[in-house]
């Protein structure tokens, strides 16, 4: 039998994983049946299963992708020179690089992955590695703003970091249950806000 070449078993495992990430922005993981995907995909099980051993390697696939997601829109391009203080809400928005904040279907699938860590210990310990870089990398950015004079230096980096995660975590729970509604540019104005308010 002829082997296939790579770029066309990359392309028909990304068909397998943009079908069932489909599914499961629809109806959950736990809701969406193999036979789903399958549909879904428009492929046989024989297709599908030479790529997945199931429905748990399909989530876990999608899963280490939406992570990777977050990771990217942690990360700062220019270490040199970090945003402003109001520029963090950008960054950790990502308003200009979808689709972690711009779009419904990754808040919705993002939202899923960390309901499915709380089951799976092997996605709850990739959750924590990510979530780890998110914060070293915001703390970075807390503590330049603290040499500045910009924050106050009396407050833990990591406390201010993490407060920034969960307004992001917050905002993205929002993106998730009430779609187009959860606006990010008056999201990002009114944090900026408060953020700016004299004490």
């Amino acid at each position: 039998m002829a082997r296939m070449p790579k770029e066309h078993l990359e392309a028909r495992r990304r068909q397998i994983l943009d079908a069932a990430r489909r599914c499961f922005v629809r109806n959950g993981f736990h809701a969406t049946s193999m036979q789903d995907v399958l549909a879904e995909a428009g492929l046989s099980a024989g297709a599908v299963y030479r790529y997945f051993k199931g429905k748990d390697d399909i989530i876990a696939a999608i899963a280490a992708e939406s992570l990777g997601e977050v990771a990217a829109a942690f990360r700062v391009d220019d270490a040199e020179r970090p945003p402003g203080l109001d520029d963090i809400v950008d960054l950790l928005l990502r308003v200009d690089r979808p689709p972690l904040a711009a779009s419904e279907e990754s808040a919705r699938l993002l939202i899923q992955v960390w309901s499915e860590a709380l089951r799976s210990p092997s996605l709850s310990e990739k959750l924590h590695e990510v979530m780890e870089e998110a914060r070293v990398v915001v703390g970075d950015l807390v503590r330049a703003h603290q040499r500045r004079g910009l924050l106050p230096a009396d407050v833990p980096v990591e406390e201010v970091a993490g407060v920034l995660v969960a307004v992001v975590h917050g905002f993205l729970v929002q993106r998730a249950v009430y779609g187009g509604r959860a606006d990010t540019a008056g999201f990002r104005d009114g944090l900026r806000a408060l953020m700016s308010a004299k004490r």
